[in-house]
């Protein structure tokens, strides 16, 4: 049986997750429901749970406080942030805090407890909302320009430097032998692969690491 404690200040939420545990998993428990994160850290201190839920916005202590407390207080301690938001900037910190998880509330409830299940075996679980903003790796670290640019494919440097010689893709379609619909791929590709998504900014990048010259 997996224990669960979990800290929002918005007693719908913490009804609608017990009301989707009682009626979807028969291995999880909760064992603490709190309306904020001081709350949960003292029955964090006295009793304790395997899985730590908790909001981003609450009263006390947000959040990330309240991870970042909890880890300290109990390291190795597996904490999920719920958050309405999905910036980066909300998940690194919650991350860099301590986290295991981050779902964003309107996640489906088999999304939660999938989460739940993956983060009580020590491991990481992201919404596919956020998952993207990792595909390079979790916070620690900025991924270098140099390792952005070896991950595109030898197909894919040559269509961002005709992108970058103002070639349209109907152009570049021909130039290969393929159809547009194959080129917007690669182009979205190069788009998710580089973290840029406007077509001036790919200019500049292609410019600027020698893969343009003009």
């Amino acid at each position: 049986m997996i224990k669960i404690a979990m800290a929002d200040d918005h007693m719908i939420v913490r009804d609608g997750i017990k009301a989707v545990l009682e009626r979807k998993s028969k291995d999880m428990k909760i064992v603490g429901d709190f309306s904020n994160g001081k709350e949960l850290l003292e029955f964090a201190q006295e009793k304790g749970a395997d899985v730590y839920i908790v909001d981003i916005s609450m009263p006390v202590l947000n959040g990330i406080e309240t991870t970042y407390k909890l880890m300290k207080a109990r390291p190795g301690a597996k904490v999920i942030v719920l958050s309405m938001y999905d910036d980066r900037i909300t998940v690194e910190k919650s991350i860099k805090a301590g986290a295991k998880g981050f779902v964003v509330k309107v996640s489906d409830a088999d999304e939660i407890l999938n989460a739940v299940r993956i983060v009580n075996e020590g491991k990481m679980f992201l919404s596919q909302g956020v998952s993207r903003y990792f595909e390079n790796g979790l916070p620690g670290g900025k991924v270098s320009k140099a390792k952005r640019k070896n991950q595109l494919t030898p197909k894919e440097k040559e269509i961002l430097q005709l992108i970058a010689e103002g070639f349209s893709s109907k152009r570049m379609a021909e130039e290969y032998g393929l159809s547009v619909n194959t080129i917007h791929v690669h182009r979205n590709n190069i788009m998710r692969k580089l973290n840029i998504h406007k077509q001036a900014d790919l200019i500049r990048y292609a410019i600027k690491e020698g893969i343009a010259h003009i």
